[in-house]
């Protein structure tokens, strides 16, 4: 079998040298959705490690002596900065005296900090979400188009069989077995990306819950000096 396919020359090479300028335009198409999706999977793969790797910088937080301390406390174990903000800007917004000259100097403070964490929320938020719009598209399209590439290639296929004026299944079996290579390609280039958006999907909805959690209680404790549930 395998000495039949090398004389008959089949495989990726003589399906790339007899294909036309859509298979080509199919494969660049998977190619490019390839290399955009793996470069998200590995930056948002080492950023949502050193994220989950951050989250004592919380517990760091609380256990500090002063507000000063525990801002500098967690600069040190953010390395992501997606918990420093939160802190930061709430402690800033608790003291109204940069704002005399503005608007916020007649906004009641706890509304001030409340509309400040809300903020840093969504920036963080979006922050997390670049990039699942782009492996969702990759995900839901790969199989698709290289599901075209393969009708397009059997089409062809066909076409050539039909042209040679006799029907033999040796004659059809190689070329339609080339043109489902598409197909493969297209999945090979779908499934890591599935599988990397439900990966970051969970961790996002990790961090934005401690997110949540770590705004309740910095209002908590800037407007009552007590830690909710402490």
């Amino acid at each position: 079998m395998n000495s039949t396919v090398a004389e008959q020359g089949l495989g990726l090479s003589h399906y790339w040298a007899q294909g036309d300028a859509v298979s080509h335009a199919v494969a660049y198409a998977l190619l490019i959705m390839s290399i955009l999706s793996w470069y998200y999977i590995l930056s948002k793969g080492w950023s949502a490690w050193r994220i989950r790797r951050s989250a004592a910088a919380l517990e760091n937080f609380w256990q500090a002596p002063t507000l000063p301390d525990a801002i500098a406390a967690i600069r040190l174990t953010d390395s992501e900065n997606v918990y420093t903000p939160l802190a930061a800007q709430s402690v800033e917004a608790a003291n109204i005296t940069p704002h005399a000259n503005s608007l916020n100097a007649n906004t009641d403070p706890g509304e001030l900090i409340t509309r400040t964490l809300r903020q840093e929320i969504n920036r963080v938020s979006s922050r997390l979400e670049n990039g699942l719009t782009l492996l969702a598209s990759v995900g839901s399209t790969a199989p698709f188009i290289g599901l075209f590439g393969t009708v397009w290639g059997i089409y062809h296929a066909l076409v050539a069989v039909s042209a040679s004026g006799t029907v033999q299944i040796d004659k059809v079996a190689g070329p339609v077995g080339e043109a489902l290579i598409m197909t493969a390609l297209g999945l090979a280039v779908a499934i890591p990306a599935v599988l990397a958006y439900n990966a970051f999907t969970r961790v996002n909805r990790i961090t934005l819950a401690e997110l949540d959690a770590f705004a309740h209680d910095l209002h908590a404790y800037l407007t009552t000096g007590t830690r909710v549930g402490k």
